[in-house]
Order: structure tokens, then sequence, then C-alpha cells
């Protein structure tokens, strides 16, 4: 393979595959759920626990490794966190209990922060910027690739074999990446030595830490007050982070403020985090009602919803190579408004009886609009960054994008918790007179303190059947039973339309704040760095 070594597009696959790993660990464990319940004797919190492990310490680690890989080598940071995250899937499929599989978890988190922002500046280092769009472009489709394979891919395994081969899978993945980037990444380095801020990583790992665990396990804990003073502590910690930032900007800051002088890379910092709080969000809640509502398994949710990022991984190369030509702005804001349409045109037509054919125009403006965001995203973001930056702007950047993602499951999961509440004691109120008159106070008291402990939206979901009293006749119950699962079917399509009005609202919110972009109609070359480097070198 040595022919291939520093070949732009054979480092860009193996960038994308590693990338591809991390991502699709973001996507796949939600279908295994149930299962780890099962074979685990886990409860519903420790398994919830396995999911958040792994993105809280994604997002509180990724601008750290993203200055190390400034700092030591951005191949270095990439080949350790490709090992590190290979070796936790191996610990995570060997769990035996849910204590084991939660810290295996957490190491793959770190191993992904690892490795996910060297892809991005590695891209920026190796391409010139006439074809930087393109190879984003294809390094954005492996986002959507993500999408659709995690929970399509994740059924297949689970039916097939057990749950412990979503983790086993990244195994030979990740030693074949391993394989390649010892041979074929060149090793990019600065030419001077560098100190790091170890004050500045304390700062911003408490700070995300705080917000990423308040936002994750508000709800949880019902907004305790302790939660309420981890989310205050975050905001403290952000301003002390700044003002600690300040005062190092002419040494080795972590997030270098000459960044942020860019116009276009702050706004794409918005926009990101809009992208993605818009996108998770919505996945969250049409994931829910396929499986709830419709009663579809886990692999038949998974392929319905695979034609937008289908459709996204062939737009995205082509979006990004316009962007290289005639800049991404109207790209970019297009895609946005296109997927926030789609959005909202899907929720409309869904309803308690429909059928998945009419999902599918929807999805393919969605998959449209979504090609369209991620390449003019990362193009313009990176445009006028500095190369010695890159690894700083991508942690950055990718940072953004995972609060975002913490902050859009929290937040409209915590809507659609307020929202199937009180549609659920409506729809209650509304079918009461379809239960006779002798039961239909105990059926009412089951609604009445629903938003207590938790609601279970779970496939195979019956309102509050649960609750109805076994003691009344067979013929009773079965009828208070059809009638709970209405309330609830209905219930839940009435709180998801409302719902899902804030995921769209921000994806367009993100397309209007594009107006603000500098339009650029050809790359440029980097902007200028206060403090001189020396050139960058590519050594084998």
């Amino acid at each position: 393979m040595a022919k291939w070594h520093g070949n732009p597009w054979a480092v860009l696959l193996t960038l994308s595959m590693g990338f591809l790993m991390t991502l699709l660990d973001l996507t796949i464990v939600n279908i295994a759920i149930p299962s780890m319940i099962d074979q685990l004797d886990a409860s519903l919190d420790e398994v919830l626990w396995v999911i958040n492990a792994y993105v809280l310490v994604l997002a509180v680690l990724l601008i750290t490794f993203g200055r190390l890989g400034d700092l030591r080598g951005q191949r270095n940071m990439f080949i350790a966190g490709v090992a590190v995250f290979t070796l936790a899937s191996l610990a995570c499929g060997l769990a035996q209990n849910p204590t084991e599989l939660i810290a295996a978890r957490a190491v793959q988190g770190l191993g992904a922060a690892a490795l996910m922002p060297q892809t991005m500046a590695m891209i920026v280092a190796t391409f010139p910027a006439d074809r930087r769009g393109t190879a984003l472009g294809i390094w954005g489709a492996v986002a959507g690739l993500a999408t659709v394979i995690g929970p399509t891919l994740g059924g297949f395994l689970i039916t097939w074999l057990s749950w412990r081969w979503i983790f086993f899978i990244n195994i030979p993945i990740g030693a074949a990446v391993l394989v390649a980037a010892f041979t074929i990444l060149p090793d990019i380095r600065l030419g001077r030595q560098h100190r790091f801020d170890w004050t500045g990583v304390a700062l911003a790992t408490g700070a995300l830490f705080c917000l990423s665990f308040s936002l994750t396990e508000g709800q949880r804990y019902d907004w305790a007050p302790w939660i309420w003073a981890l989310f205050a502590a975050s905001f403290v910690l952000v301003a002390a982070f700044l003002v600690q930032q300040r005062t190092r900007q002419a040494e080795e800051p972590l997030v270098p403020f000459v960044l942020f002088r860019d116009r276009n890379f702050t706004i794409m910092n918005f926009v990101g985090a809009a992208s993605s709080i818009g996108i998770i969000g919505f996945y969250i809640v049409i994931t829910i009602y396929m499986q709830s509502v419709l009663g579809f398994s886990a692999v038949r949710t998974g392929l319905v919803l695979a034609t937008a990022p289908v459709v996204s991984v062939f737009v995205a190369p082509v979006a990004g190579r316009m962007a290289d030509v005639v800049g991404g702005k109207f790209i970019l804001m297009g895609g946005l408004t296109l997927f926030g349409v789609g959005t909202a045109w899907l929720s409309a037509i869904s309803h308690v009886g429909t059928d998945w054919p009419a999902f599918l125009p929807p999805q393919v403006a969605m998959g449209l609009g979504m090609g369209a965001i991620f390449a003019p995203m990362a193009t313009e973001a990176m445009r006028g960054v500095a190369p010695q930056l890159a690894g700083a702007a991508s942690g950055l950047i990718n940072t953004v994008r995972q609060v975002g993602s913490v902050v859009g499951s929290a937040a409209v999961g915590a809507l659609l918790q307020h929202q199937l509440v009180n549609s659920l004691r409506e729809q209650a109120a509304d079918r009461a007179g379809q239960v006779p008159a002798s039961y239909r106070g105990d059926f009412l008291a089951a609604f009445r303190d629903i938003g207590r402990g938790g609601l279970e939206v779970g496939a195979g979901q019956s309102g509050v059947a649960q609750n109805i009293p076994s003691s009344l006749p067979a013929d009773v119950v079965a009828h208070l039973r059809q009638v709970s699962a209405d309330v609830f079917h209905y219930g839940f399509v009435q709180a998801m339309h409302s719902t899902l009005l804030l995921p769209s609202a921000v994806i367009l919110l993100g397309a209007l704040t594009c107006l603000a972009m500098s339009r650029h109609t050809k790359a440029g070359p980097p902007s200028a760095e206060p403090a001189k480097e020396a050139p960058i070198a590519a050594t084998g």
C-alpha cells in the first residue's frame, strides 16, 4: 500500500471510515435497548446511561483532542483514537453486566473524541482549496450513511445474532482503518514546539460536562435543584473559560479567538448547532411514532427512514463541488429550508393509520436538503481557517454540533413529554363516553397521574392499559385496553404535531441566519494567523 501513502483520496477514504465508526455508534445502540434490558437484567436508567456515557464523554473532550491534534500530530491522535475505540468496542461486546458496559462505552467516547476532530483537520490540510469542498462533501455524506445503516444494520444484527454484535462489528472495521492509517496517512506537523493549555481544558471540560449532564438527565430527575445548579454552573464555567482564554490569546489558547474574526466560521457554528437540534429532535419523535403508534419493527422503521439519508449520500458530493465553484451560502440556505419544509410535510401527513409509502415524498425533500447541509457548512466554516488552526476549528465545530445534539434531544424530549401528558388526558376525557359508566372512574383515574414516574413510549405501547385493574371482568379489561390504546395513539399523534414545530422552526431559523454570511464565489486562501508558524510539512 506504499504507493497510496499520502494520496488525497486514499487519505479521505481512511478518515471517512474512522468517522463512520464514531457516528454509527451514535445511532445503532438505540435499537438494542430492549435486548440489553432483557439479557443484562438492566434497568431502563442503566441502559440510558449506556447511551449517555458515550455522548457525554464525546461532547466534553472534542475541543481538547482537536487542539491535541494540532500540538501532537493529527495522524497520531487519529491512530490512538481508532485503537482505543476498537478495543473499547470489544469490551462493550464482552460486558457481563450494565456497569461494565457503561464503563466501556465511556472509553469508546474517549476514542471517538480523539479521532473525530482529526478527520476534518486532515482533509483541510491534504486537499487544495479548489478541491476541498468536494472532499468535505464526501466526508459529509458519511454522516448520512451512518444515519442510513445505523438503525437498519442494528436491527438485522440483533435479530440474527445478538446485541453484542452491534459492538463486535467495529472490530474488523477498526483493524482495517488502523492498517490504512499507518500506511496511508501522512504525518502532518507544524514547525515549532507547542504548550498545552491544561487550565483551559479543565474549564471547558467542566462546562461541557455540566451542560450536557443537566440537559440529558434533567427530565429523569424531575429538574431537581441540583440539576439546575449544574445547569447554572455550566454558564459560570463558560464565562471563566472565556476570561481565561482571553488572557492566553498571545500564547497557545485552546480556542483561538482569531477564528471568530471570520464571520462565516462564527455563523456556521450556530448553523451547525441548529441543524443538530433540528435533525436529532425530529428523528427521536418520528422513530417513537413509527414503532409505538404504527407498530413498525426496529428493522422496518430503519428501512422506512432510510430514504432521506440515501438521497443525501448522492447529493452531498455534488453540493460540495458546487460550494467550491459558487460558494456555499445559498446552497446551504436552500438545503436547510428543504429539510425544514420536509419535516413539516412529514409531520402533517403522520396520523394513526398512515401507510409507509406516504412518507417517501417528504423524505426525498428532506434528503435533498440534508445532502446540501453538511458539505457547504464544513466548506464555509473552514474556508478562511489557517491550516495550523484546523484542528482547533474542527474540534470546536464538532463540539458545538454534539452539544446541539444533546440540547435537541433534551428539549424535544421534554416538550414531547409535556405535550403528551396534556393530550392523553384530553383524549381520555373525550373517549370516556365509550367506557361503561360503572368503570369510567377507573378509566379516567388511570390517566390522571400519567406524567408521574415517566411515560412508557416503547413499541407495543397500549396507553396506560398496564394500570387497569386485572380484577375487572375479562371483557371489560379487553375493552378498556382497546380504548386506552386509542387514547395513546391519537394522543401521541396530537402531541407529536405540536412538538415537531420546534425542530422545524430551529432548522428554518438556521436557514435565515445564512443571510448574514459573506458570499464567496471561489475558494480563497487561508486567513492570516497572528503568530507566525513554520510551513506545514507532510512526512512519512
